[in-house]
């Protein structure tokens, strides 16, 4: 299929492109070889063809979310740089702040 420059004048004008003279003959070049790619493949016969989402087989790869018991928080905080403790005595890992509170 065979663009006008004019065509392509137009599609840069919606995707707000600023072509020079030689940048449009080159794209009107481009484009109309996509679009002839695009008819040859419109004449496939594709009837029987089930739609691939994928182009290889996907599988699962992770595990089943199961309960398990989790490390002990003094195993969990043995190597925290600054560990700390609140109010209710929970232990947590202290952490610089990130915010800017002389705003």
């Amino acid at each position: 299929m065979s663009l006008s420059p004019q065509e392509v004048k137009a599609v840069a004008h919606l995707a707000r492109l600023e072509l020079s003279e030689a940048e449009l003959a080159a794209m009107t070049r481009q484009l109309g070889a996509i679009l002839d790619y695009v008819a040859q493949l419109q004449q496939l016969n594709v009837e029987g063809v089930e739609p691939l989402a994928h182009a290889l087989e996907v599988q699962n790869v992770f595990r089943d979310d199961e309960p398990a018991p989790s490390l002990p928080v003094a195993e969990a905080l043995a190597n925290a740089p600054d560990r700390r403790t609140d109010a209710r005595g929970e232990q947590f890992y202290g952490v610089p702040a990130v915010l800017d509170t002389d705003a």
